[in-house]
């Protein structure tokens, strides 16, 4: 356990870079004593870091935005090229997830099952057809928030809705029980209470320090689209499977980014 704050800080590192390393194929360099790349990172105490993470495998997207506002790009190829490159830094693993939990949920019809399916490599008309949907929703979402709205202010609204989209998927990742025995999210571990606790902490300062610049309807439509997202992924996977995967958990985070962002761009001007 870090002791004195220099090691806080160097463990703090550790679990963001970690983070960064499970969720993104980013070339991300040992951050001191405290951090092993060859090793999977220690969830329980450090998944307090995804919603930083996600600011961190998000910034080569925002980036090329930035370079298309300012060559004056349209705002449909702006958003296609945005969720091109971030699912370039992810491996598309959470859109594997979505297709995933889409094409066990739509063509199984018991738990193992529809259990199995999930962990086929192959994908079905249900998984094809979740990834046109929300991965088109989004790109829809984030052209009309392009295209309406300061870049400051779109940029903000983006980072946000990265930040909570992964905070629902570890709320999720700790709340519900694993469904099976072995598998990426039984490896993993599940994240303690602490690293909910201080992950939502990290959300909330987000919000407030953006209240100034946001709507407030658009803050109350982002919080309420996570919730009904955690809360339909959640009941799904409960009433499906008894619980949570790997594959869950990248859904629930396709599905709450994609609620946010259209939630956005319903009160954009």
């Amino acid at each position: 356990m870090p002791t004195t704050i220099a090691d806080r800080f160097s463990t703090c590192l550790a679990d963001i870079a970690g983070c960064v390393r499970f969720f993104s194929r980013l070339p991300i360099p040992s951050q001191g004593a405290h951090d092993d790349p060859s090793h999977m990172p220690a969830f329980e105490r450090a998944a307090w870091a995804l919603p930083i993470a996600g600011l961190v495998i998000a910034t080569p997207a925002l980036a090329g935005l930035l370079a298309l506002h300012g060559a004056g790009a349209p705002a449909m190829p702006a958003a296609f090229l945005f969720v091109g490159v971030l699912v370039f830094c992810t491996g598309g693993l959470h859109e594997d997830g979505l297709a995933d939990m889409a094409d066990g949920f739509g063509g199984g019809m018991s738990r193992e099952r529809k259990l199995a399916i999930m962990k086929d490599s192959r994908i079905g008309a249900y998984g094809v057809l979740a990834l046109v949907l929300i991965v088109g929703l989004k790109i829809s979402a984030i052209a009309h928030l392009f295209a309406n709205s300061a870049f400051a202010v779109f940029a903000l609204q983006i980072l946000l809705a990265i930040m909570l989209s992964r905070f629902v998927m570890l709320f999720l990742w700790h709340a519900l029980p694993n469904a099976r025995t072995d598998g990426l999210s039984v490896m993993a571990g599940r994240p303690g209470r602490r690293a909910v606790e201080i992950a939502a902490g990290i959300v909330a300062i987000a919000v407030i320090l953006s209240a100034g610049a946001l709507d407030p309807g658009a803050i109350a439509g982002m919080a309420a689209a996570a919730f009904l997202a955690a809360a339909l992924v959640g009941a799904m996977a409960m009433r499906h499977i008894g619980g949570q995967t790997g594959d869950i958990l990248g859904a629930s985070q396709q599905i709450a980014e994609a609620a946010i962002l259209t939630a956005l761009a319903l009160t954009a001007t």
